[in-house]
């Protein structure tokens, strides 16, 4: 689905383009990064196969994705890229609002993705003039910033050196909302608002022992008042007891962008999912994970992988002593890395076509498979 975002954007941003000459020039569109170079130098492009039943036309609605459009079209939505039909004129090719219109053409035998032609709304004598939030995302945003209000997996030097919660102002055991306390080891600089947070597991990679990162457990919020050593600082909400101990970390006010170029690493990946937010048992669509591979193995913000369901080892009966045999791992889906870091990232889970659960595999992705 994420292949027909930036094509979707790209149909849509041509309609901020369209206007009567009487009517004043758009303003530019954001600036976005080019997707990267789609194959090797010299290695054909990959077979694109439309999805079976695919529609001739689709018109855009309000919750969709550009992942969940693509899905319409392609067996593959990642390999969007390969039938995005790009308009010089369009700016940003991420910009696809609900009511557009999406058409399914062959050009020289292969397909691409248009916009229709204009209809009687595009002819009015007017811009299009809609919020960019109002554009249709790459991928379900809203899962993603959840996830950064929730327990974590962060590096362990982060944890170790955060500012932390020396004692509470006033004869408190515990802290909770409205309470003032005193914090250690908090740098003066502009960031007043941070979390509270609790060290929780340590995940280790399963395939080296080596330890990855520690859980970040979210505690509450906390709101800076006067620097020092210790700081002054009140807590604004809290969703469990405050300890003497906890640390603080700078709020994750990150918006991440909806403008993904999925795309297969250039290297490649092959590596596993040492936990999942929220610590379901079963991995399904949207399901927020994390891989024991980061930056240093190649992975960056908009890798796709697929998920692999381990094979079991089963007895043969006609093998001496029941000898064990090792099944071949099975396809489960497809997800996108959203969020690198050295020796870890995560990614959400676009697909799921079978159960997925911590420790299964992932590689790069099998166009066709």
């Amino acid at each position: 689905m994420t292949k027909y975002k930036p094509l979707l954007s790209s149909i849509a941003g041509a309609c901020l383009l369209m206007a009567c000459a009487s009517d004043p020039a758009p303003a530019p569109s954001p600036s976005f990064e080019p997707p990267p170079p789609r194959a090797e130098p010299g290695l054909p492009p990959p077979v694109v196969e439309v999805a079976d039943n695919a529609p001739l036309k689709y018109v855009v609605k309000k919750g969709d994705t550009l992942w969940d459009i693509a899905s319409y079209f392609l067996r593959d939505p990642w390999l969007w890229p390969e039938v995005w039909y790009v308009n010089p004129q369009v700016n940003n090719p991420h910009l696809i609002f609900p009511g557009d219109e999406l058409l399914l053409v062959w050009v020289d035998g292969r397909p691409q993705i248009r916009r229709s032609g204009l209809g009687v709304e595009r002819l009015s004598p007017r811009v299009r003039n809609l919020p960019l939030d109002a554009a249709i995302p790459t991928i379900p945003i809203d899962a993603i910033r959840n996830f950064l209000r929730g327990p974590r997996l962060i590096e362990t030097d982060t944890l170790d050196d955060a500012p932390y919660v020396l004692e509470f102002v006033g004869e408190h055991l515990i802290g909770a909302e409205g309470m003032s306390v005193y914090v250690m080891r908090l740098p003066e600089n502009d960031v007043t608002a941070y979390q509270i947070v609790r060290r929780g597991e340590t995940y280790r990679d399963p395939d080296n022992n080596k330890i990855l990162g520690v859980e970040a457990i979210p505690i509450g919020e906390i709101e800076v008042l006067d620097y020092g050593s210790p700081a002054v600082a009140r807590v604004l909400d809290s969703q469990r007891e405050i300890l003497i101990g906890d640390h603080m970390l700078p709020s994750e006010e990150e918006i991440f962008s909806a403008n993904f170029f999925p795309h297969s690493p250039a290297n490649d990946v092959e590596g596993r999912i040492v936990s999942v937010y929220e610590g379901v048992s079963q991995i399904g669509q949207y399901a927020i994970v994390a891989l024991n591979r980061g930056q240093t193995h190649g992975l960056a913000p908009g890798h796709v992988l697929s998920v692999y369901q381990a094979g079991r080892k089963v007895s043969d009966p006609y093998k001496s002593g029941y000898g064990k045999v090792q099944l071949p791992d099975q396809l489960a889906g497809t997800l996108l890395v959203f969020k690198t870091y050295e020796r870890f990232s995560y990614g959400l889970v676009m697909e799921a076509f079978r159960p997925v659960h911590v420790l299964d595999k992932v590689k790069n992705p099998q166009p066709g498979r």
